[in-house]
């Protein structure tokens, strides 16, 4: 009698401690990946950087604003500022030269979403004059002057002919 009760004890022990050794996945908004997936033309998979994705895709569509930085209107170092602080939670410069000096240099080939991208203009080919966050596939997101917040492909015949590096923030 004595040997089922400890049987029945233990296994009853067992049995508690397993269910709260328990470990669930973690929560997701499937509408909202599938949505963002839509909008940035992008295939998110479980080890995306889901934050990242949905930030990004709240910002598709939001007007270009030299010196804007809000969904009400945007420039490339605006919209680069406020997903890096929201999906980051870090403050990076708020202009595209300072943001190039604050990152370690990238090749194309080595290029990991969240990178930034630096771009000269037909005015100054030399200089920093546009800034993009990498996504994935040779996609990444910008704030164009013309069209407002979109995603364009690194391999665009402009980007090729304006690319200067990609960067990794310290």
């Amino acid at each position: 009698m004595k040997t089922k009760f400890k049987l029945i004890l233990i296994l009853v022990g067992l049995t508690a401690m397993l269910s709260s050794c328990r470990t669930s996945a973690p929560r997701l908004d499937y509408q909202a990946l599938a949505r963002a997936s839509i909008l940035l033309g992008v295939d998110i998979n479980m080890e995306d950087n889901h934050k990242l994705y949905l930030e990004a895709a709240n910002w598709i569509g939001t007007p270009y604003r030299g010196g804007g930085d809000s969904k009400r209107g945007t420039d490339c170092s605006g919209m680069v500022y406020q997903i890096y602080r929201k999906v980051y939670r870090i403050q990076v410069p708020r202009n595209t030269e300072a943001l190039k000096s604050r990152s370690n240099k990238i090749a194309k080939r080595n290029l990991k979403e969240g990178d930034l991208l630096f771009f000269t203009s037909n005015r100054s080919k030399r200089k920093v004059a546009h800034v993009g966050i990498y996504l994935k596939n040779g996609k990444f997101i910008h704030a164009s002057t013309s069209k407002g917040v979109i995603v364009s492909r690194l391999s665009e015949d402009y980007y090729n002919r304006h690319w200067i590096s990609g960067g990794r923030i310290r």
